[in-house]
């Protein structure tokens, strides 16, 4: 005799069991991924004694479907503070360029690293090259075997001459700094390989007797 009761019980099990599947499936497709980051501290003694110091603490990144929903497309929000002190000097001062450099299918997590704050990167071997310039922005563009990198800061403002500029440092007087940011964009188009990000915080301290740039990288994590 077929026990009605049972078969009841089996197939609610089974409808259950299919819903829960499903919901796992939809919140692996959909669900944010929230990464922790370790932040880092560097410190540097220029050439005339003054010390830097440059931490980045409480770093994290959201990573999240893209918008654009296909296998090119990456999106991600980023937070952190950037904190320098010095010591040694009179009053200081310096400038602070937070940023992130993000690369498709190519190493970022080299130990070496040259130059100042950048909107451009160049990878070879174990160095991240760096060269100033002025773009800001975290909407990218990067084929496959490319680098590049962008400014946190856009800070709208006059110039020397009363016409529109924008800065992509901030400027502190003094023996310390910082500057702190929560959820920046991070969009990356074109991508049809492994993507990956990692913060660099590059200070310009300028002294009576030198002018130099200290960078600290922060530690590289997947875009997907």
């Amino acid at each position: 005799m077929i026990n009605r009761k049972k078969l009841a019980r089996l197939a609610g099990v089974g409808a259950a069991a299919t819903i829960a599947m499903g919901l796992f499936s939809t919140g692996a497709a959909n669900a944010d991924t929230f990464i922790p980051l370790p932040g880092g501290e560097l410190v540097k003694t220029l050439s005339d004694g003054t010390v830097v110091t440059v931490r980045m603490v409480g770093e994290s990144a959201n990573i999240s479907p893209s918008m654009g929903s296909t296998p090119v497309h990456r999106n991600a929000w980023a937070s952190g503070s950037a904190q320098v002190e010095i010591a040694g000097g009179e009053d200081v001062g310096g400038k602070i360029y937070p940023g992130y450099v993000v690369g498709c299918q190519v190493n970022i997590a080299g130990g070496g690293v040259e130059g100042g704050a950048s909107a451009d990167a160049a990878i070879e071997g174990d160095t991240v090259t760096v060269t100033p310039s002025g773009e800001g922005g975290g909407n990218l563009t990067i084929g496959p075997g490319q680098a590049k990198s962008f400014y946190v800061l856009d800070i709208e403002g006059p110039d020397d001459y009363g016409s529109e500029d924008h800065a992509t440092n901030n400027k502190f007087s003094g023996n310390s700094g910082s500057v702190t940011w929560s959820d920046q964009t991070i969009g990356l188009n074109g991508c049809g390989g492994y993507a990956q990000a990692r913060s660099f915080i590059s200070v310009e301290v300028e002294t009576e007797n030198v002018i130099s740039y200290v960078t600290l990288w922060g530690q590289p994590f997947s875009l997907g």
